[in-house]
């Protein structure tokens, strides 16, 4: 059924980049009391939701949870003030942790794909007639992203609109040298996980040369994070899946991170056969240009990030924001207070481990951003941003 001829009357579920089989499967269970519409991403629900005005009564999200169909998602129609509707997530890989993530964010429910079946139109059923009882006590049980203290935040405004400013000419040359050196655009940005697991853009200047997704497969085993040559499975060289294949040469379920595109559902299966390390990171990197080598190693290439800083996405001081796939690795208890704490440009581990003798362990990492985490304080923080200037100008080629 078009969504231009549904009645604005008609209560509508909207599967987003859900198969034909979980369709039929729900249009079986509800036996035709909903009308049951397909979306092929976020950007196709909230045009066509806000084009035909449809009468939504939930939404089903065939995604991660850490995913642009995920929380993500969820996020983007929130901040459109879309209307509140139960938003529900069918995920390939769950653990306690994760669930807790999805539900804090504000997430419904979470399935397990191969639990679906027999649990999805139920509770879907249940939550669509009863959300007039639940609204209230389900905003009462979220927890809100935590929060920055005044004093802090004030100082990043300060800090990252003088910085700025000042910074402009120099902005201006980097470009300049950026494009002269290589083809492509000045800045680019990724999707990042930073507190309490948003997702947002995070922006840096390239460092890169424009084929360096495509080079990364050729070099996963240089990672020096990777523990053995078994571990060291690079997303990013994932082809498309079995199910992908069936709907075309395109990717139906797309993830990104730094330039670094690879099917979400490929991911989840092969990641089962193979766990990798969390981090990635690789010693004299020849996909840098000579330009980004010395980006990198003044760290001049993170100055774009002070844009993040004004706009309140990250902190000058704090855990640095992971790429979506390093994120999503890191839910259990021992390694999830690291995202407690605010997202920042700099912070323990920078200013404690980079450019000092002998490389960090992804472990040593962790340790020290959950250590920022149960200490960090205003006070810190200046502190960490004095020991900064030393830590900036390493020789350590990352």
């Amino acid at each position: 059924m078009e969504s231009a001829h549904i009645p604005e009357n008609v209560k509508v579920i909207a599967l987003v980049d859900a198969s034909g089989e979980l369709m039929q499967l729900l249009k079986a269970a509800l036996k035709n009391e909903y009308s049951i519409m397909q979306f092929k991403n976020g950007i196709d629900l909230s045009s066509k939701w806000a084009k035909h005005k449809l009468n939504i009564a939930a939404i089903v999200s065939r995604s991660e949870i850490i995913g642009t169909s995920g929380i993500s998602l969820f996020q983007t129609l929130q901040k459109k003030k879309f209307e509140n509707v139960p938003f529900f997530i069918v995920t390939d890989n769950l653990n306690e942790n994760l669930k807790n993530v999805a539900l804090k964010a504000g997430i419904t429910d979470v399935f397990l794909y191969e639990t679906a079946p027999h649990s999805l139109p139920v509770r879907l059923k249940f939550i669509i007639e009863h959300s007039h009882l639940l609204s209230k006590a389900s905003k009462a049980q979220v927890q809100h992203v935590y929060k920055l203290p005044a004093a802090k935040r004030l100082f990043d405004i300060v800090f990252s609109s003088l910085a700025l400013l000042v910074l402009s000419p120099l902005f201006l040359l980097i470009i300049l040298l950026i494009k002269l050196e290589s083809k492509g655009p000045a800045f680019y940005y990724s999707l990042r996980v930073g507190t309490g697991y948003k997702i947002f853009k995070f922006f840096k200047f390239r460092s890169m040369y424009t084929n360096a997704d495509k080079r990364l497969k050729d070099l996963k085993h240089l990672n020096q994070y990777a523990a053995s040559s078994a571990e060291t499975q690079s997303a990013s060289g994932f082809q498309l899946c079995t199910h992908c294949l069936h709907k075309g040469t395109k990717c139906q379920m797309p993830l990104y991170a730094d330039k670094n595109t690879w099917c979400e559902r490929q991911y989840a299966q092969t990641k089962k056969a193979a766990e990798g390390a969390a981090f990635i990171k690789i010693k004299d990197d020849p996909r840098i240009t000579k330009v980004g080598k010395f980006l990198r190693n003044t760290s001049i290439d993170e100055l774009p990030q002070l844009v993040n800083v004004l706009i309140g996405d990250m902190s000058i001081v704090g855990n640095r924001p992971l790429p979506l796939y390093e994120a999503e690795k890191l839910t259990t208890d021992k390694y999830a207070a690291r995202f407690i704490a605010p997202a920042g440009i700099t912070g323990l581990w920078q200013v404690e481990k980079r450019g000092k003798k002998g490389d960090m362990s992804e472990e040593e990492r962790l340790m020290l951003d959950n250590t920022y985490a149960e200490n960090h304080s205003f006070l810190n923080d200046l502190r960490l941003i004095f020991k900064t200037l030393p830590a900036l100008f390493q020789q350590e080629n990352v």
